[in-house]
């Protein structure tokens, strides 16, 4: 044993000897449990999460201790355990006070997030009106962001595109790199608006920007993404050559990178062919689309006729 660590536990000795007390707990550094996230895996994220609360507690950093809270929750909702993730919101509704801003955004946040994914998303809407006036009026740039892109969501199309678009100034305009960093994921949500408005040439722009934005800031997964929803949106448009041409260096890109073949992909091929009268091919890639996306559970739960229509037009 070296010599500080000597001094460190003959310190701890003499403190129980002396005073009859226990030395104090060690609290190692508290992480950014927000970098630890794996929203692809929710059940590893809650654990990660909870292996966290021990030495969160002893740091009695309650605005950390909530915050961590918060993100359990979370993980619990894109589980579509609602009701422990209630539970857990409860807990958080009890440490908070009024100094606790993040804590309390963050806290409305996911309480609204809850909401909305069970099904209630007109309950939803003013939990994250709170949580905007909140990160507003107090310069917390990234989450009110992240509450204009929820607001974004609940609202019908017509709304939708305000929120949106409040939430891309901000990212845009801000000097927090965590904010700036929602310009992809609102480049897409705009993108998507406009596409369900009809005005594709619209959406095209935005899709467009999405995309560039992914592949300079060298986010591979993000760009095929990216790509794809330009595709799309050339087939809206009726630009089908050039749809197809890029679908189909798609379904190449991601061979080539040994990635798991993409099912959206290969119904867009599906669409593609279709339309240009190619029964064979098209046949061919809805079967391809219809074993990989009927696996997919929240399809399954949330579009059954479209995979009932991929498995009639593979056949």
């Amino acid at each position: 044993m070296t010599g500080i660590f000597k001094l460190i536990a003959a310190t701890a000795f003499l403190i129980v000897t002396l005073t009859g007390q226990k030395a104090p707990e060690t609290i190692t550094p508290l992480p950014d449990f927000d970098s630890m996230w794996n929203y692809n895996d929710p059940a590893a994220s809650e654990k990660v999460f909870r292996d966290l609360l021990p030495n969160a507690k002893r740091s009695r950093n309650k605005s950390y201790y909530a915050q961590l809270l918060t993100q359990i929750a979370r993980a619990q909702g894109l589980q579509d355990n609602f009701t422990g993730a209630n539970e857990t919101l409860d807990r958080v509704q009890n440490l908070l006070t009024d100094e606790m801003i993040v804590a309390r955004v963050r806290y409305l946040l996911e309480r609204g997030r809850v909401l909305n994914s069970s099904g209630s998303p007109e309950k939803a809407k003013p939990l994250f009106l709170q949580a905007w006036e909140l990160a507003t009026a107090n310069g917390k740039d990234y989450w009110a962001v992240d509450v204009a892109h929820m607001l974004g969501i609940v609202e019908p199309p017509e709304k939708q595109l305000y929120w949106s678009l409040k939430a891309l100034t901000i990212s845009e305009k801000t000097t927090d790199p965590r904010a700036k960093g929602w310009r992809g994921p609102l480049y897409n949500n705009i993108g998507w608006t406009y596409h369900d408005l009809g005005q594709f040439d619209t959406a095209l722009v935005y899709f467009q920007k999405g995309l560039k934005w992914r592949e300079k800031i060298g986010d591979q997964a993000g760009a095929l993404i990216a790509k794809w929803t330009v595709g799309r949106t050339f087939r809206s448009l009726g630009r089908l050559d050039e749809a197809l041409d890029l679908q189909k260096k798609l379904e190449q890109e991601i061979s080539e990178k040994a990635l798991p073949p993409d099912g959206y992909v290969f119904e867009e091929l599906g669409e593609l062919y279709l339309l240009k009268g190619d029964q064979e091919n098209s046949r061919r890639y809805f079967k391809l689309a219809y074993d990989i996306l009927s696996q997919d559970s929240w399809l399954q739960k949330n579009q059954p006729d479209r995979l009932a229509r991929l498995k009639k037009m593979g056949e």
